[in-house]
Order: C-alpha cells, then sequence, then structure tokens
C-alpha cells in the first residue's frame, strides 16, 4: 500500500516578499565590497587596501568570495517559500536555510562590528564614504526578522501537512 503525503499549501505573499527581500538585504554590502576589491574608491586609502585588506593580491578573492557567499547564503530562504523542493525533507531544508543565513547575518554583524570599532576610527575616511558604507550595511539589519518570520511560515504550512498525513 502507498502513503500519499499531502503537499503544503503555498507559502503566503507576505512570506514570498520577505524571503526576497532577505536577498535583496544583502546586495547592497555585497557590492560595496566589489567596489572595493575592484579599485572604486569606497573610502580607504591605497595603503590602507595594500596593508590591510590585501588589495590589490588576496584579499581581491577574499572580499569577492565573500561577496559571492554572502550573497548565496541570502538566497537560501527562497527554498523555503518554493514550490520545487518537495525531495528535501522539511526540517532539513529549513535548517539549511536558517545556518545559511545565520552565517549571512554573523559575517554582517562581524564586519560592522569590526568596521565601527577598528576601521572605522582608524582607516575609513568621514563623510560621503561612510554615509554609503552605512547605507550599504543597514539593509542587512533586517534580515534576522524577515529570516525568522519565513521560517515560522514555513514552519507552520509543514505543520498543517504532517498532522493531514
Amino acid at each position: 500500500m502507498t502513503t500519499v503525503t499531502a503537499a503544503p499549501p503555498p507559502a503566503p505573499a507576505w512570506a514570498r516578499r520577505a524571503a526576497h527581500a532577505i536577498a535583496w538585504c544583502a546586495a547592497p554590502s555585497g557590492l560595496w565590497r566589489l567596489a572595493m576589491a575592484s579599485g572604486i574608491y569606497v573610502g580607504y586609502s591605497d595603503r590602507v587596501l595594500r596593508d590591510v585588506y590585501g588589495i590589490p593580491g588576496w584579499g581581491v578573492a577574499y572580499v569577492v568570495g565573500l561577496s559571492v557567499v554572502a550573497e548565496l547564503a541570502a538566497l537560501f530562504p527562497l527554498l523555503l517559500v518554493g514550490e520545487r523542493w518537495r525531495p528535501l525533507r522539511p526540517r532539513a531544508l529549513a535548517g539549511v536555510a536558517w545556518t545559511a543565513s545565520g552565517v549571512l547575518v554573523l559575517v554582517a554583524v562581524w564586519q560592522v562590528v569590526v568596521a565601527l570599532t577598528v576601521d572605522s576610527h582608524t582607516y575609513l575616511a568621514s563623510g560621503t564614504p561612510r554615509v554609503v558604507w552605512g547605507f550599504a550595511y543597514a539593509p542587512l539589519l533586517a534580515v534576522p526578522p524577515l529570516l525568522t518570520a519565513v521560517t515560522i511560515s514555513y514552519a507552520r504550512r509543514n505543520a498543517v501537512t504532517s498532522r493531514r498525513g
């Protein structure tokens, strides 16, 4: 006898918008880092880029890699609102999305703390570069509540499915 598992109800529109917002929240800081890696002036002198961040050199790979990993982590919550990932177990999927996005948040908070305690007082030029940096990193503060809402929505939808099945 074959058991048919009921499909979870589709994600509400607000949860889909929140998952997309998480991906967009990571984009400005990634673009800011890519600008720094490509040599565009973001408020650091050439000496600071060379001596502290290793740009040009190994620092470029680090900064580009960090931007790519952060954006990929920010895309994981889209799995929680998509309908194509049914083969994965719901708890495993939620855990992967939560962990990947949690890493993004930790990296972002680490960068903000370092920038506010060390870089902003020592290396980053005041004025426009600090304002641009603030606008680039500020959206990351929205990631924890958005991620929590998307994960709760996912858990509720799959709890309904497991009770039905």
